[in-house]
């Protein structure tokens, strides 16, 4: 029998992509819910797995605009030997049992193994029978994790892909040694489930290598560099943009970084950041002023309960802004949790349709590129969007003394058609003043 293998719905305004990799050859025997290749949307790369096991064979060329509903490839029943084979592939560690053996489970690739008290055992029970999606099921392998002693926060019990990365980074701080070398094999394994096949579309060259007699090359600009450019020329002739500024003496972060990030990595298996101090006082600020966390809707003007930051992100593919959603009910701990599997996402290409939707507010950090002072664009529907810069020491006035401090610039664009110059100056002082004394965070004051 024979099964069709269809564009699903992508997003509520995504109705096409542009399929940019086969991660399947023609031909191959593939298992159910194994991802065989990768849509680019407007958004971002979103793969698409098999329905159930069987014989893969192309529909369509990489390259190939691709509407939903448009079938993509089609799967044939697989020989039953071909479906055993596949699935001890799956199943079987990079040094294969000796013959007649049983299958064993993946070996784990981290000094320590496994211990029961990472899980309650009700959890590991009621989630056993419970379907993995392909990029849980993906890292679960690649990292040799047993699923059912990892923490689920998905509703019903079910396994995300930020509780294995909770689970990974956690158990990462818990190990004093350093990590054992994994088996070539392993390191074969995993380089090639990071490198980008030669099918997914090249980042824009540095430097071109010019041919004789050649003065110009056109390149086709790729679905998420169009969609890039009409949203900022869509910021620029729907809304009032206007942008304000001040500075902020990065003296007391900087300290209380400095005293505290190894304990907090320790805790939180994660490093401490400049960008958690920034999205809490922003989200305190916020809450404050609920306009600028609002966007105009038609002929209503729309507030937002929570706040959910877009951090944006430059990648090898273009900028994009991943949302840290709740973020206004999260703690330091898991805003930069959050923040830097969004990062790690962004940058690897794995980012989700919901890892990008929904956002109500944006900071962007050109200072991580050297950039001094600049006006950032609106991400539209949002209202405002904060830029922050380099830090750099600068002589300030203090007490009536002149004195070097860490200064850093910041810049907030909003839609003048719905926040007020004096909420922003508000706004802004409101975020300066927090960075400037970072307890009053700590106390939500």
């Amino acid at each position: 029998m024979t099964v069709e293998i269809k564009v699903p719905r992508l997003a509520e305004s995504i109705s096409e992509a542009v399929l940019v990799q086969w991660l399947k050859d023609e031909g191959a025997v593939v298992r159910a819910d194994e991802p065989i290749a990768t849509l680019e949307t407007d958004k971002a790369a979103v793969e698409i797995p098999a329905d159930q096991p069987g014989v893969l064979h192309h529909a369509r060329q990489v390259g190939d605009t691709v509407h939903v509903g448009d079938v993509i490839a089609r799967l044939d029943d697989a020989p039953p030997e071909a479906a055993s084979s596949s699935q001890a592939a799956a199943t079987v560690p990079a040094e294969p049992p000796a013959p007649q053996a049983p299958p064993r489970p993946p070996a784990p690739r981290s000094p320590e193994p496994e211990s029961r008290h990472d899980m309650p055992e009700s959890d590991g029970e009621r989630r056993g029978a419970e379907p993995l999606s392909p990029a849980v099921r993906r890292m679960v392998e690649e990292f040799g994790l047993d699923p059912s002693r990892i923490q689920a926060s998905g509703p019903g019990g079910r396994l995300l892909k930020e509780d294995v990365q909770r689970h990974l980074d956690t158990r990462a701080a818990k190990s004093a040694a350093p990590p054992a070398s994994p088996a070539p094999a392993a390191v074969a394994s995993r380089a090639a489930t990071q490198a980008p096949a030669p099918s997914t579309p090249a980042a824009p060259p540095r430097e071109i290598a010019w041919s004789d007699g050649e003065t110009e090359r056109a390149v086709p600009m790729t679905r998420l560099r169009q969609r890039i450019a009409e949203r900022l020329v869509q910021a620029q002739h729907t809304a009032a943009i206007l942008t304000t500024f001040n500075e902020v003496d990065m003296s007391a972060v900087m300290g209380l970084r400095e005293r505290l990030k190894e304990s907090f990595e320790q805790r939180h298996g994660v490093k401490l950041s400049y960008m958690s101090f920034f999205t809490r006082a922003c989200v305190l600020a916020l809450q404050q002023m609920p306009t600028i966390n609002a966007e105009i809707r038609g002929a209503d003007l729309v507030y937002h309960r929570h706040v959910h930051m877009g951090i944006a992100v430059q990648t090898e593919r273009g900028l994009v802004v991943p949302i840290v959603h709740h973020a206004d009910l999260r703690s330091f701990g898991d805003l930069e949790r959050e923040i830097a599997r969004l990062a790690r996402a962004a940058r690897d290409n794995r980012l989700t349709l919901d890892d990008l939707g929904g956002g109500t507010f944006t900071i962007s950090n050109g200072g991580v590129f050297g950039s001094l002072f600049s006006t950032p664009i609106l991400n539209p529907p949002q209202s405002a969007i904060l830029g922050m810069h380099k830090i750099e020491k600068r002589p300030i006035v203090l007490d009536d003394q002149v004195a070097i401090r860490p200064m850093m610039y910041l810049a907030l664009s909003y839609d003048h058609r719905i926040v007020d110059g004096e909420q922003a100056v508000t706004f802004l002082a409101s975020v300066k003043q927090r960075i400037e004394d970072p307890e009053r965070m700590l106390l939500d004051v």
